[in-house]
């Protein structure tokens, strides 16, 4: 779907559920966000909650995480789409994953872009479903 904005810009509408790392200062620091197409938004702490994402794929703005990289101040430029999220609250489902292989990382401070056991570049790589243990993220299912 597509919608006109003020001037000749077109934006598209989100219709995949935005998840990142929110890092700015606030009561929302370090706790993922996520974005529904609906325009509703939801924080959660990573100790207190797990999230299941299916149908997913990485997303980097490489312009900006290049500056980053090169020593520029932080900003978004990294996400994960998915077509469904599951967040529990509790009864945490173990994730059978071999962190060593499948957990996946991304700080722009070190490497511009997400990585995937240690692969230097796995932007705009798909999987059928990450989870989360605390802060980090795993691939459940290629």
């Amino acid at each position: 779907m597509v919608r006109k904005s003020e001037g000749n810009k077109i934006k598209k509408k989100m219709k995949r559920i935005k998840v990142r790392f929110n890092l700015s200062r606030g009561k929302n620091y370090m706790k993922w966000k996520i974005e529904y197409p609906s325009g509703e938004v939801e924080y959660c702490s990573p100790t207190d909650t797990q999230l299941t994402m299916k149908t997913c794929q990485l997303k980097n703005n490489k312009k900006t995480a290049e500056k980053i990289f090169n020593g520029e101040h932080k900003t978004v430029c990294a996400w994960i789409l998915c077509e469904d999220i599951q967040v529990a609250y509790d009864k945490f489902k173990q994730l059978d994953v071999d962190p060593s292989n499948i957990q996946l990382k991304y700080n722009p401070r070190i490497t511009p872009n997400w990585v995937l056991n240690k692969m230097t570049n796995s932007d705009g790589f798909k999987f059928n479903e990450i989870g989360t243990v605390d802060y980090k993220l795993y691939v459940t299912k290629f």
